[in-house]
Formats: structure tokens, sequence, C-alpha cells
């Protein structure tokens, strides 16, 4: 074989090698998380099967308390919640994971009253500007406290708002004060879970962040039982405005919180919780869930500015006797924990 011949064949294959390789360490450095359910203490047993499906990163979610959308108090809650809200129980399970090799990404939230008229948490809004800098202030030392604690626990990373959308859009120079204080705290790395209606696209200071989070409730279809390619088809609006964000601000995409019910309409509006009365979800139900994982895979998970996703939600002591399985959205025990497991641990490929 002419030398020059063997030398075109050897840099080929070793140019497809080296692909091969830079593919592979971009599917083992994605953020292949669920949403970890806060409850009764936990121990490493706990994260057995997580660690099965290849699993590295849990969402932990603390949440700060308000009774109207437009009042400024706001109250940090770290007793009287689960043991897994408190900063107890975020430090006791960040530092079982972190020995497990499992990372964690904190997650704070505020829990609006139910009482406020149908507001939720994206409908924020002060009356005056001495509002909205008391508010501001409020969150501050909200934020700040879980800032801290990250810090201190050796937390990899933080959301410093979650689906607060007005307040993100029309108050953006109070966020970016917030990001500059925020970083003076913790050194991991930082995002915002911006929700999945408009407010992902309609924030401006995402070039302060590490990478984009988006809260990915998309609406896939408008039938019951969609097909892996249906919903597919669904996701092109979706992933085009997700795209062009990334490449808007050179920054890669989480989503930091996504999820799907064990239900045949589940596609339809993906954000709404199943009816608790509800009967055990039919096996063509569990196949809608499965679906939708494997749709989201298909589209998002190749690409690399994709960098990872927290599906909702993960019960660190759920067995086969529990009813959360039925209609609810973890994928534990159902079809949809085995695509979750075959694209985690790289094997679809």
């Amino acid at each position: 074989m002419p030398k020059r011949r063997f030398f075109y064949l050897f840099t080929c294959l070793f140019v497809s090698t080296l692909t091969l390789s830079f593919a592979a360490n971009k599917v083992a450095d994605k953020q292949r998380g669920v949403s970890w359910v806060a409850g009764p203490p936990v121990s490493e047993k706990d994260f057995d099967r997580l660690l099965r499906n290849k699993i590295n990163w849990i969402v932990q979610t603390p949440f700060g308390w308000q009774k109207k959308y437009n009042s400024p108090e706001l109250r940090l809650a770290t007793g009287g919640v689960y043991w897994g809200e408190t900063d107890a129980g975020i430090e006791a399970t960040a530092r079982i994971a972190k020995k497990l090799g499992v990372k964690t990404l904190l997650k704070p939230h505020i829990w609006l009253n139910s009482s406020t008229g149908g507001k939720w948490r994206g409908e924020i809004k002060m009356d005056s500007d001495a509002d909205w800098q008391l508010w501001f202030a409020n969150y501050r030392k909200f934020i700040l406290h879980y800032a801290r604690l990250a810090q201190t626990n050796g937390i990899e990373a933080l959301s410093v708002g979650t689906e607060l959308h007005i307040t993100a859009v029309q108050r953006e120079q109070d966020w970016r004060a917030l990001i500059r204080d925020v970083r003076k705290v913790f050194k991991g790395k930082l995002t915002y879970s911006a929700n999945w209606y408009l407010e992902f696209q309609e924030i401006q200071f995402w070039d302060m962040l590490d990478f984009i989070g988006v809260q990915g409730y998309f609406p896939l279809t408008k039938k019951e039982n969609p097909t892996v390619q249906e919903l597919k088809d669904g996701w092109v609006p979706h992933y085009n405005d997700i795209r062009r964000l990334s490449e808007r601000y050179h920054k890669p995409v989480v989503f930091t919180e996504i999820g799907y019910k064990s239900t045949a309409d589940t596609a339809i509006e993906p954000w709404e919780w199943p009816h608790r009365s509800a009967r055990e979800a039919s096996e063509m139900d569990l196949r809608t869930q499965a679906n939708c994982y494997e749709a989201f895979f298909e589209i998002f998970w190749k690409e690399e500015w994709c960098a990872g996703a927290y599906f909702w939600k993960w019960f660190p002591k759920l067995s086969h006797r529990d009813t959360y399985r039925g209609r609810d959205f973890t994928p534990q025990l159902k079809p949809a924990e085995t695509v979750l497991a075959k694209w985690y641990s790289g094997s679809s490929n």
C-alpha cells in the first residue's frame, strides 16, 4: 500500500476514533438528572436504583413562602417542612450524593399561597417601586441563604430563581444585581429555571449565567396516544426556539425540569397534574409516557448545546407497593424508566 494512502487511512481512523470519543465524553458530561423528592431522612441505599439508571445529578428543592402575589413579604422556611427541604436534609442528601459520585443542582422555589385568586409565582408583581425594592431585598436574603449553604457543602450548581416570569422580565437590572451578589458567595455553576411559556425567550440576563435553564413542559400534540414520531414533530418549533436562544447567548441549555404523567393525554398539556382519585394507569397510558421520553431524547440528546435534563420526579423510597406510580409523573417502575436508563447509559448510540 502506498505510504500516502496508508497515512490517509490512518488519519481517517484516528479522526473517527477521536470523534467517537468526543461524542461519548459529551454524553458522559451531560447532567443526567432527576428531580429528587424531599421526604424523610435518606441513606445510601436510597440511591441504589438511581445509580443503576446512570443518573449523575439530582435537583433538590427548598421553598420560600409568599402569601400574596403582590406582597413583598417572603418567608424563608428552614423548619416545619419535610426533612429533605430543611437545611440539614439538603446538606445530608448532598453529602451522600457526592460520596456516590452524584452532583446536586439546588433549585429554590417560591411557594405562592393558593388563595391568591389563581395567581402563580410567574405572576408575582408588586404595586409600587418601593414594594419591588422590598421584595428583592427579601428575595436576596432568601437566595443568598441557599447560595451560602451550597458553597459550604460543595454543591455543584445553583438556580438563582425558578419561574418568576414577571419579576425576571420587568426587573432585569434587579436580577443582574442579584446575580452579581450570588457570584460573590457561590463559586459553582449558576442558572435560572425559566418557564417554557414565553419566559425563557424573554429573559435578557442569560449572558450572566453558566447555562440556560428551561422548565420544559411544552405541549407537543392535540391527540391522545401519540406515536414517537408525532411527538418529535411536535417538538420541532420548540426545538428551533431553544436552539436559537442557545446560539444567541453562546450558552448550553439544561432542562431544569421536564416530565410526563402516565396518561394517554400527557403530551397535550404536560404541566397539568393528574387527578389523585384517578384509577391506576393502563398499559397504553404507560406507553405514552415512555414515548414522550423517547421523543425528547431522540430530539435533544445528540445536541452538544443540550447539556442535560432533570425528569420530574424521583421518589427515593418508592416501591411496588406504593400508589404514587399510578398516573403520577415519576418514571420509576414504568417503561419510561427503561427509556431513561437507555439514554443515560449511552446504550442508545
